[in-house]
């Protein structure tokens, strides 16, 4: 049988010359003959169709690797593997769809909802705030929609910790939209991040505003899967079969001589640095918050709330209202009026929030 340049191979092939060279080298194409002077290359005939299947691979954006697999492989088999290559691909694409769709509606500012494909799980929520029997202004913020909780608690004096708190809630409403599963956690610690640069902007613009900060706590959902980010001494609880637990740990001073021994519960109250925070969100300094992945569960429900709550209320009451009153609204209610009549000397914000099994469309926000 007559051979083939190479050039009239590539032409019959569809292939660069280039690319048979790159293929002789990777083992995926050998020629039949090389010129041992000119270093030519012949093919025979016969190699067009294996040449043809390698560009149509290509083709597929197949890596070189699994091509030089599926190529050599019998044909049931290499029909075997590639059956499997592009249901991988389509998996991937669809991942990077959801992402692509999130990023969209993230950058515009838009809703983009998308089908749930964690399991039908939505919230029930509610949120009150008061400003308390001291304070004159409120330096608490929240935010509560069908997929972003949140509550941030400003410090600053006198505006700034107003503005503090609502830079970063506002930060974080984009948010709310359906957020693939797998970026749950990159979403949330991005927006933290933003939101740490916009105090770093207003500081840099009014320096008046220099010590400003807030904390932050904050769920975000995407079917059963949600992100908790925490910093500062606001707080998550978790109801769950008929018990109440605390979820996220005070970033405070008295928290840390707690957990170190040298001191003990009973002395936190009286504690002459009980009020010192030794991590919040503020313009200068490194912020790092703690994340983490959490699975929900039909029945769960959470309670977000600034310290003007569990600073003057104690955990027993507190987990009386939320074992005890199963309307998300009387509840928070209920605990912002315990905090009331224990004197409320701070903001008191609460957000009470259940997971349920349908969809149940609201927003609400302070």
């Amino acid at each position: 049988m007559a051979l083939m340049s190479s050039g009239e191979f590539a032409r019959a092939s569809g292939l660069s010359r280039k690319a048979l060279r790159l293929y002789d080298e990777l083992n995926l194409l050998r020629p039949a003959e090389v010129d041992p002077v000119s270093q030519y290359r012949r093919y025979l005939p016969t190699q067009l169709e294996q040449a043809r299947l390698v560009a149509w691979l290509r083709r597929l954006g197949m890596p070189l690797a699994k091509i030089r697999e599926v190529s050599t492989a019998p044909r049931a088999s290499a029909a075997a593997l590639l059956t499997a290559y592009w249901d991988q691909v389509e998996a991937e694409t669809s991942a990077r769809r959801e992402l692509a769709a999130f990023l969209i509606g993230y950058l515009s500012g838009r809703d983009i909802q998308m089908q749930e494909t964690q399991g039908p799980l939505a919230i029930r929520y509610a949120v009150q705030t008061d400003i308390g029997l001291r304070r004159e202004d409120n330096e608490d913020a929240a935010y509560a929609g069908a997929r972003l909780l949140a509550v941030a608690d400003g410090m600053g004096g006198h505006a700034a910790g107003e503005l503090a708190s609502a830079a970063v809630i506002e930060a974080l409403r984009p948010l709310d939209t359906q957020v693939p599963a797998g970026e749950l956690l990159n979403a949330l610690d991005h927006a933290v991040r933003l939101a740490a640069r916009k105090l770093s902007s207003m500081v840099q613009s009014d320096p008046a505003l220099s010590g400003m900060g807030t904390t932050l706590t904050a769920l975000l959902w995407s079917g059963s899967q949600l992100a908790l980010v925490h910093i500062g001494d606001s707080r998550a609880y978790l109801v769950r079969s008929g018990e109440v637990f605390q979820i996220t740990n005070d970033h405070t001073m008295v928290q840390s001589l707690l957990d170190d021994g040298k001191i003990t519960a009973a002395e936190v109250a009286s504690h002459p640095q009980r009020s010192l925070i030794l991590r919040a969100l503020v313009a200068q300094g490194n912020c790092e918050p703690d994340l983490e992945l959490r699975e929900a569960q039909p029945g769960d429900r959470y309670l977000l709330s600034s310290d003007g709550l569990h600073e003057v209320v104690p955990a027993a009451a507190i987990a009386d209202v939320l074992l005890s009153v199963a309307d998300p609204d009387r509840a928070a209610k209920d605990l912002v009026a315990l905090a009331i009549a224990e004197g409320a000397p701070d903001n008191v914000t609460c957000i009470v929030a259940d997971v349920v099994a349908q969809q149940v469309p609201a927003v609400a926000a302070v």
